[in-house]
């Protein structure tokens, strides 16, 4: 069962009891939030998430709660709680919704290193996953909004999720991270676009997310080949240019994108040699996401 068949008094009821449980991708998480924005973000956002059934293994039990003090009444914040801890300061009311996508970020990359976890998007298409790395205002979550709007799979938005057992990369399909000016972009760009509640005023700047496509969520217990490392990176008014990246600098640029490459040590390192062997290697810089649409469809497609 789809969250889509829950009414909107059992989510919130879920959210302020035992908790809500999804699957998103291989995880199991539980929230418990009594905040209304949560509410309304995960309504807007997860409907077509599998709600996980009583009794099975969660992964990571999450919280957002208002701490219990006199600053409330004239500064109302919000903790984020995992497992019972608290890993980070709190934040402003205002921005819980962020704060939970955030928050589960660093679950995912904190507590999984059965994969390699690189910094970077992941879309799929014609069976080739694209791994697309990329540092804050790189343009790396407006292309992969564009392309997820254009029929890409998503994988994720966020973190490439690399098997340690098998070399394949792992889907966690979860909301497309947009910030500031890439929020019109993709309004702009896709009338079908969905686009939950928007947060402000948050060290990011301003903050909302994309839904994502039905489909992906569905196949988030498929795993992809990887086939491009591509490193992008939004220019105003650029032209589209795909140049070649050796690989020993792929690899090195990898290794810095990664959450957890020196915990995972030597197993990490020849994890990364092996995707660098197995996929084409490119930087790329664009301002016209039509035109890096239809580069990426003509990578994707197999010659005849």
């Amino acid at each position: 069962m789809n969250l889509s068949a829950l009414s909107t008094a059992a989510v919130h009821q879920a959210l302020t009891g035992n908790g809500l449980a999804l699957r998103i991708g291989a995880f199991n998480v539980s929230v418990v939030s009594p905040i209304a924005s949560v509410a309304e973000h995960i309504l807007c956002l997860y409907p077509d998430f599998a709600v996980v059934e009583a009794g099975q293994f969660i992964d990571f039990h999450v919280g957002l709660t208002a701490p219990w003090s006199p600053r409330r009444y004239w500064h109302p914040q919000v903790n984020f709680s995992f497992d019972g801890h608290r890993p980070f300061k709190p934040l402003p009311y205002a921005q819980a919704a962020a704060f939970f996508e955030w928050g589960l970020n660093w679950c995912i990359a904190s507590q999984s290193n059965q994969y390699l976890i690189i910094h970077a998007a992941v879309v799929e298409h014609n069976g080739q996953a694209f791994i697309l790395p990329g540092s804050p205002g790189s343009g790396k979550s407006t292309l992969c909004a564009a392309l997820v709007c254009r029929g890409w799979r998503l994988l994720s938005d966020e973190m490439a999720l690399l098997s340690m057992a098998d070399g394949l990369i792992y889907p966690a399909p979860r909301p497309v991270s947009l910030k500031n000016q890439s929020l019109d972009v993709i309004r702009a760009f896709s009338a079908e676009a969905v686009i939950g509640p928007i947060v402000n005023d948050t060290l990011k700047g301003t903050v909302g997310h994309l839904r994502p496509p039905a489909a992906s969520v569905a196949a988030s217990a498929y795993p992809a080949q990887a086939a491009q490392i591509i490193f992008p990176k939004y220019y105003v008014g650029s032209t589209t240019v795909l140049e070649p990246l050796s690989k020993a600098r792929t690899l090195l640029e990898l290794a810095e994108h990664c959450f957890n490459y020196s915990a995972l040590g030597k197993l990490g390192f020849a994890a990364l040699g092996d995707l660098c062997d197995v996929c084409a290697c490119h930087q790329f810089q664009y301002s016209d996401l039509e035109e890096a649409i239809a580069l990426f469809t003509r990578l994707a497609t197999p010659s005849p």
